[in-house]
């Protein structure tokens, strides 16, 4: 497509599925409710006419937990996460070293290109939402330093195994980036957070940096969010100085976009593409076609077009337990952007 469209990631699972898996299920019953959820949102995916498409993140728990699959050093009572509406989700907290990743994004890209017929993008977790698996009272035989420096190494081999296993694009999940300015208004946390995303991208080249991307949004879950009240003026300006050539970014659902896309504008580099949110996951209305068209046209005021895209603001169900949005919802609004993003080219002229 001339304006390129993405998706973020994850899909409503079919609910027969989602209910094996609170049940806990037997693993031969799930690995056949995996594969059968998979062939069907790869389907699905295709016959929405969107270029590029994702297993939905069918098999993983959530988008920050596959690392830890089948990791035997960690609790689940770490870092909470608040929601605004009260609910909360814990982040594992690590129980002692060494650390390293028991579960691999690729593993789920190459399954999925088994069925796809297009190309397939993959997202992995940021190596900053997995250093907030460090306790805060450290431990004894597994210093923090030698931790983020076994972090780095596991976090670069999970990107460069999905550009080896053929992703048209890595997408890096930033969600706690919001978060961060939330947490430390000073920002020092999201610069951090950011330095040690850099040091994950250092090994890589400027061609393979063109197919790495990164994704911000205020976090999605149960049609609530942990940090959508941070000012993106706090956030965005030192995004953009994370070392990757595409940037997707929760657009759909702010209340002034057109501020958002200013200062975008102002802070995003010539080098840069930005693929615009234009529609809303945690909102159960399907926007129609024309009022993506309109979203992007807004877009084009202030990114060049030569360097704009599309995408959803946020994954569908990033947590596998996750109902609130119909899976026939997700995919009429995916059809949507696709559609309202080429109505948009077409206007543009390109």
């Amino acid at each position: 497509m001339p304006i390129p469209t993405e998706p973020i990631g994850s899909i409503p699972r079919p609910r027969e599925l989602v209910d094996a898996l609170v049940a806990q299920a037997p693993q031969e019953e799930l690995a056949g409710l995996f594969d059968s959820a998979v062939r069907d949102t790869i389907r699905r995916f295709e016959e929405t006419g969107s270029p590029v498409i994702s297993d939905g993140e069918q098999t993983k728990s959530s988008f920050v937990t596959y690392p830890l699959s089948a990791a035997n050093n960690v609790t689940w009572d770490g870092v909470e996460i608040p929601f605004a509406d009260g609910h909360s989700r814990h982040l594992p907290q690590l129980a002692g070293g060494p650390f390293f990743y028991s579960g691999h994004a690729a593993d789920y890209l190459l399954e999925a290109k088994k069925h796809a017929s297009v190309p397939v993008k993959q997202a992995v977790i940021a190596a900053s939402a997995m250093s907030l698996l460090y306790p805060s009272g450290g431990l004894d035989d597994y210093p923090q330093d030698v931790f983020l420096d076994d972090l780095v190494r596991e976090a670069a081999d999970d990107i460069r195994m999905c550009l080896d296993s053929g992703a048209h694009v890595v997408q890096i999940d930033f969600t706690e980036g919001r978060l961060a300015c939330k947490l430390d208004p000073s920002l020092g946390l999201l610069k951090s957070f950011v330095d040690l995303n850099n040091r994950v991208l250092e090994g890589f080249s400027e061609d393979e940096r063109a197919r790495i991307g990164i994704h911000t949004c205020p976090g999605g879950d149960q049609n609530s969010t942990h940090s959508a009240d941070v000012d993106y003026a706090d956030l965005l300006p030192t995004l953009f100085q994370v070392d990757v050539a595409n940037f997707y970014v929760q657009l759909a659902s702010e209340s002034d976009r057109r501020r958002v896309l200013g200062i975008i504008s102002e802070h995003s580099r010539p080098d840069q593409r930005v693929f615009v949110g234009v529609v809303d996951p945690l909102d159960s209305r399907v926007e129609s076609a024309m009022e993506v068209r309109d979203r992007v046209l807004e877009a084009a005021e202030f990114i060049p077009i030569d360097r704009l895209g599309t995408t959803d603001d946020c994954g569908f169900s990033p947590f596998a337990d996750d109902t609130a949005t119909a899976r026939d919802t997700a995919f009429a609004k995916i059809q949507a952007r696709v559609e309202g993003t080429a109505l948009a080219a077409s206007e543009l002229g390109v």
